[in-house]
């Protein structure tokens, strides 16, 4: 598709992924979908009670879009362990840190095959997984058991494997939380955590799973909530353009998708509000802003940020690369709102977790 054949709005629309309230589509979804044209939702636990649920609530998803000129983002972000957003037929699959620890890397691929079987065949296209943080906390810290190992190697050749297995199911691996939550303590869904060790030592050891993961074919980062002053100055990472482009696009080339973590986290909403925080999130150079707000500041956001493009103030060249990538993206992985949804056999893939499940 040709960037000059989409309107302002469609291209705005492109660069949001919201999530839901309810497990029915509501009139603001409904109008963020054909209205405003978003490029994806966000699905949790919450949003369905039973597998069915789940699939028919993503295919009425996908039919609401099927007047758009470009196919929904379905995300998810299905780690296992505490991480967990299918319904309560599906067994769980292990920790990450515990299926790295037992099994080694025969089953944390076998677990991410499964995950990717799991996902694509329920009709999502994308997991904000893996985690690529390095595991220096205990398991009760918000990372915790989520780290594939407590040293950037182990961490780099799990989580990678993840990545792998995820696209070769056909789906799109966002890993996370660039540039590192195992230098912090805080929580970011609560407090603007801070990173106070010196930038040389995160690019070599914080940084690195991200920057092997790139070499290996990344395809979406997201970025966290994570204020590290001497680069940020007052803003978290996710909202900082010089750190977006001094790192991310200059120093590792990177020139894929990059995504924010949700900015409903009370870390980033009650700082900065619902509209500031998507216009600073625009300014920075992400190319998805994902976030979960009421219909009225949502739609006061998305306005503001169409006002300050057609001013000149959001630049159009920089809309326009973003809305490249997410197309190429989609077009990579064959993303399609009318593709047949099969599900999978239940009883089969949970027979599979609980193989894991008994090793662990």
């Amino acid at each position: 598709m040709k960037i000059n054949e989409l309107s302002i709005q469609e291209k705005i629309g492109q660069m949001l992924m919201i999530g839901m309230d309810t497990n029915y589509i509501t009139d603001r979804v409904k109008e963020m979908i054909t209205k405003y044209k978003v490029g994806g939702i966000i699905l949790y636990r919450k949003n369905f009670s039973t597998y069915q649920d789940m699939l028919k609530l993503i295919k009425d998803l996908k039919e609401l879009n099927k007047n758009n000129r470009i196919p929904l983002f379905i995300a998810i972000d299905q780690e296992g362990g505490r991480v967990n957003r299918m319904p309560k037929e599906i067994l769980n699959l292990p920790p990450a840190n515990k299926i790295a620890t037992v099994g080694g890397l025969e089953l944390v691929k076998k677990s991410a095959q499964i995950t990717g079987e799991l996902l694509k065949k329920s009709g999502f296209n994308l997991n904000f997984a893996p985690v690529l943080d390095i595991k220096r906390f205990k398991n009760s810290h918000p990372i915790g058991d989520r780290c594939y190992g407590t040293n950037k190697e182990d961490v780099s050749k799990y989580g990678i494997t993840v990545m792998e297995e995820l696209q070769k199911s056909g789906i799109i691996s966002v890993v996370k939380h660039f540039p590192g939550h195992g230098a912090t303590k805080q929580d970011s869904h609560i407090f603007l955590p801070i990173i106070k060790e010196k930038m040389s030592e995160i690019e070599n050891e914080d940084m690195y799973p991200f920057e092997l993961a790139i070499k290996n074919g990344a395809d979406a980062i997201m970025i966290g909530h994570l204020l590290i002053r001497s680069v940020t100055g007052i803003y978290p990472a996710s909202l900082s353009r010089k750190f977006i482009g001094k790192y991310l696009r200059k120093k590792y080339r990177y020139n894929k998708l990059i995504f924010t973590d949700d900015l409903k986290m009370r870390a980033i909403k009650l700082v900065y509000g619902p509209s500031l925080a998507i216009e600073k999130a625009f300014e920075a150079g992400n190319d998805i802003i994902v976030f979960r707000f009421n219909k009225e500041e949502e739609k006061k956001a998305i306005e503001r940020v169409f006002n300050l493009v057609n001013k000149g103030k959001i630049k159009i060249g920089r809309i326009n690369r973003s809305v490249r990538r997410i197309i190429d993206i989609k077009e990579k992985y064959n993303i399609s709102d009318t593709d047949e949804i099969e599900g999978v056999d239940i009883e089969k893939i949970n027979k599979q977790i609980k193989e894991i499940i008994d090793k662990c």
